[in-house]
């Protein structure tokens, strides 16, 4: 068997491990994926088995691991993005999937990490089969969407991509940010309250 491509993925942070070695796995049967942490393995890892691959992984001592990701018949790397969040309701799923950011920072602690998080989470957003069918931004999330923002590139791709983006226009008043929104549209409280509840799935990350 050819030894396929090599992805090497050595300082890359999360996510772009896993994005390169889904991207290579498009392209090739087999892939040798390099990373330097133990974190990278362990998702790298992860996606070879969610989408139904043959996973070996080795230690050579030298501060890497390797990962080869080898497909079986029928693998399918859609798999790898399941909902794997889903109750198996047919009324929720028949709804659609709205992500809600209330910031521009994802979690609790520090700022300069959450600030991290959040720009990644929306860029593995866009990597996604399933992409979401709108986001809302309201509170400190409008910030995500304004001029400067370093999430704007991620945001943009995925507004061209056909995701509905509603940012709250008193939000945007209160933090005199209306002039600087860059992508989305200006909405109100009654469209996006009505939005949420209709959705299927609301993610709020």
């Amino acid at each position: 068997m050819s030894e396929g491509e090599i992805v090497d993925a050595r300082g890359l942070g999360c996510p772009q491990p896993v994005i390169l070695a889904k991207r290579a796995l498009e392209r090739e049967a087999s892939v040798l994926v390099i990373v330097d942490n133990a974190i990278a393995r362990e998702n790298v890892r992860r996606l070879g088995v969610s989408s139904g691959c043959d996973v070996q992984t080795a230690d050579p001592g030298d501060g890497t691991f390797r990962i080869r990701l080898t497909k079986r018949p029928g693998a399918d790397l859609s798999r790898a993005e399941a909902d794997l969040t889903s109750c198996g309701s047919e009324a929720a799923a028949s709804g659609p999937f709205v992500v809600v950011l209330s910031s521009d920072r994802m979690g609790r602690g520090d700022d300069e990490l959450g600030g991290l998080l959040v720009r990644a989470f929306l860029h593995v957003l866009g990597e996604q089969e399933r992409k979401p069918d709108a986001i809302i931004f309201y509170n400190g999330g409008v910030r995500l969407a304004v001029k400067d923002s370093p999430a704007l590139e991620d945001l943009e791709a995925l507004a061209a991509a056909g995701v509905e983006m509603l940012v709250c226009g008193t939000c945007t008043n209160y933090f005199n940010l209306t002039a600087d929104v860059a992508v989305g549209t200006i909405s109100n409280m009654y469209d996006i309250a009505a939005l949420m509840s209709r959705a299927g799935r609301l993610v709020q990350p």
